[in-house]
């Protein structure tokens, strides 16, 4: 899915596509790959298809690579 975080006063910080990465266990991961090619990775999705804890983790990477907790992620669908 095509996505953009934004900060809270409305500035791009980057576009770029919410994606799922499967790992050695099998497991879920919901990231972030931007346009400019850097990969931020959340936590895994649980068993049942819950992404709170996934969501959660990827905002911590927000945080450590802009230094902001109060950003907003917009998705479009197409």
């Amino acid at each position: 899915m095509r996505c953009a975080v934004i900060s809270r006063a409305g500035q791009v910080l980057a576009n770029g596509y919410l994606i799922l990465h499967k790992n050695e266990d099998g497991e879920l991961r919901l990231d972030l790959e931007t346009d400019g090619g850097r990969l931020l990775q959340g936590g895994t999705i649980g068993a049942d298809g819950d992404m709170t804890s996934a969501s959660q983790a990827l905002f911590r990477q927000f945080f450590e690579v802009w230094g902001m907790s109060d950003v907003t992620l917009t998705v479009t669908i197409r």
